[in-house]
């Protein structure tokens, strides 16, 4: 049938019973799936990861500007990582660094929920906060 009206036969789905085939033009047929998959790519949402990196010894207004950066970064549905970094005697008072998280983390509560637990590495703590999905209606 498919040779008498000048087109291909061409297998659409191998894994049905019987399998699914269409009698259609082949190049038009593959242009027509490389333009969905095309389609399909532009509307994958791609999220990034944002770092703030903090001391202990922050000052008050810094911090403000810190937490001010971090919530624009969510809305526009990145995540953040907060890094709280230590060195020499602030290594004794990581307390401190994760009070400041701790914080963080409560003023962005509306936006932003925590991924995992506050970690420690080596002089470093660590924190990420990912944005809140909405439920649709």
């Amino acid at each position: 049938m498919a040779q008498a009206k000048g087109l291909d036969l061409v297998e659409i789905s191998p894994d049905a019973k019987p399998p699914v085939c269409k009698i259609v033009n082949f190049s038009k047929f593959k242009y027509e799936m490389e333009k969905k998959e095309k389609e399909a790519r532009k509307r994958q949402k791609i999220t990034h990861t944002k770092e703030i990196r903090i001391r202990p010894r922050i000052g008050e207004h810094d911090l403000e500007v810190k937490i001010k950066h971090a919530r624009e970064f969510i809305e526009k549905g990145d995540k953040v990582q907060l890094t709280a970094m230590f060195s020499g005697r602030e290594m004794q008072h990581k307390d401190l660094g994760i009070k400041i998280m701790d914080r963080i983390r409560e003023s962005l509560a509306d936006i932003a929920e925590p991924e995992g637990r506050t970690s420690s590495m080596g002089t470093r703590v660590f924190l990420t906060l990912a944005p809140i999905k909405k439920l649709s209606k």
